[in-house]
């Protein structure tokens, strides 16, 4: 049986410096008050040893967990089979690792998830909260506020009537869809249909509004509701071709509806983009450029966003401004631009 190597100890870090402990303990906390010279002793000391600090104990000092909740209101399935949802976590992630934070993921489904993860976040197991793909009706935003944790959503915050002071970053959904619209007319195009996303999400209210800033006085049937998923978008294809059978464009919410939209035109012996144009939205590359044709899209940065979605989190807990602020104090939205990429499906 192998003998356990003792985990090296405070008292043995500052032995290794030649400081005392409670040096040691303000070095590694992250507390001012040291010099420089010694605060590198003891940092060397540390990497030297092998020191590991208690986090319970750290905890206790620095009243931070380095732990940080990121809160998708999705069900499990969707969330490992969305490749958005892979980049946003992705770029969340990266930040965090830079600042030796932990990302502890929590998933909701039903109302027993909510109050599970409502009863997890009031507990006081981490600093703060990242939250993506909320529905309008969403309990999860009141569960947040009571448990008193600072956040930042992804995504235009119009749950529950909408919220003042509320940190969110989001991309410009509206003016993407706009490009995406006025593309197709640029192409001749007379009669193009809409394939929304889930209408109780904002993003796909919003690119249904950029839909009808340019196509004002299009017939209803040609706007068909999806769900942000490939069957969803077959769906959605299908009973348009059923109620707008000389439709002659498409502007599907995100490039996965697209997918499927481009599958169902096949089967029906449309060709893209000479019968029927396609776009799509997000420019997730395992997505657009392997479709057939390959699928214009329209570009949002998907990881940066979740980068920074992380980063004014960070900056909030250490004291700093979580985003610009307006005259009244209360955090702004950060809107990131989208373009328009083209490829061979219009």
């Amino acid at each position: 049986m192998t003998d356990t190597v003792p985990r090296p100890t405070l008292e043995a870090v500052a032995a290794r410096a030649g400081v005392s402990r409670a040096t040691v303990s303000r070095v590694v906390n992250g507390s001012d008050g040291v010099r420089e010279r010694l605060a590198e002793r003891v940092r060397r000391a540390v990497e030297e040893l092998g020191y590991v600090p208690n986090q319970a104990a750290r905890s206790l000092v620095t009243k931070r967990h380095d732990a940080i909740a990121v809160i998708v209101a999705e069900p499990e399935t969707r969330v490992f089979a969305d490749p958005f949802f892979a980049r946003q976590l992705r770029g969340i992630s990266k930040e965090l690792t830079a600042h030796d934070n932990q990302l502890v993921l929590l998933l909701t489904e039903d109302r027993d998830d909510h109050a599970r993860v409502g009863r997890y976040l009031a507990g006081g197991h981490v600093d703060g909260a990242l939250v993506f793909s909320l529905h309008i009706d969403d309990p999860l935003p009141g569960l947040i506020q009571r448990a008193g944790l600072p956040t930042v959503y992804g995504g235009r915050p119009d749950w529950n009537g909408g919220r003042r002071g509320v940190a969110y970053v989001d991309s410009d959904n509206r003016g993407g869809a706009r490009d995406a619209v006025r593309h197709l007319l640029g192409l001749g195009r007379g009669r193009v249909a809409h394939i929304t996303g889930a209408l109780d999400q904002t993003a796909a209210l919003d690119r249904l509004d950029g839909f009808r800033d340019v196509m004002v006085d299009a017939d209803p049937r040609l706007v068909a509701e999806g769900d942000f998923t490939p069957a969803g978008g077959e769906r959605a294809m299908r009973r348009l071709l059923d109620s707008c059978p000389g439709l002659d464009a498409v502007f599907a919410g995100n490039d996965l509806m697209a997918a499927g939209a481009l599958r169902v035109l096949r089967e029906h012996g449309r060709r893209v983009p000479d019968d029927v144009a396609v776009v799509g939205f997000d420019d997730m590359l395992p997505i657009a450029e392997q479709t057939e044709p390959p699928l214009t899209t329209v570009r949002q940065d998907i990881e940066e966003m979740g980068r920074l979605m992380a980063r004014l989190l960070l900056r909030d807990l250490d004291g700093t401004t979580a985003s610009d602020e307006n005259a009244d104090g209360a955090p702004s939205a950060v809107i990131f631009p989208t373009t328009l990429v083209r490829r061979a499906s219009a």
